[in-house]
């Protein structure tokens, strides 16, 4: 599994979140909502440090992540994050590894 970000998704965590080099952002499975790979579950997000991680991509020294234990919510899926121009958010997208 990987984890993909586009430059404006890069720049929204820069600007939103405030991350800076040696800052950990989590992407992890959510109880409630749905995604397109997983109903019931979505995808959440948080700044903090892992516990036991499995997967990584570091970018101006942010480590975005996805730990042990949420593994399976991807089921083979690399992790694509963009920005949606129609609502200025963030958006997660799966594509087959």
């Amino acid at each position: 599994m990987k984890i993909h970000l586009s430059e404006q998704a890069i720049q929204w965590f820069e600007e939103e979140m405030d991350v800076s080099s040696g800052d950990y952002i989590k992407f992890y499975a959510r109880y409630g909502g749905s995604s397109k790979l997983h109903e019931g579950f979505s995808m959440g997000l948080t700044k903090e440090d892992p516990d036991e991680l499995a997967f990584e991509n570091v970018i101006n020294g942010v480590h975005y992540y996805v730990e042990e234990r949420d593994v399976w919510f991807f089921d083979g899926h690399d992790l694509y994050i963009d920005m949606d121009s129609s609502t200025d958010e963030l958006s997660f997208d799966y594509h087959v590894a």
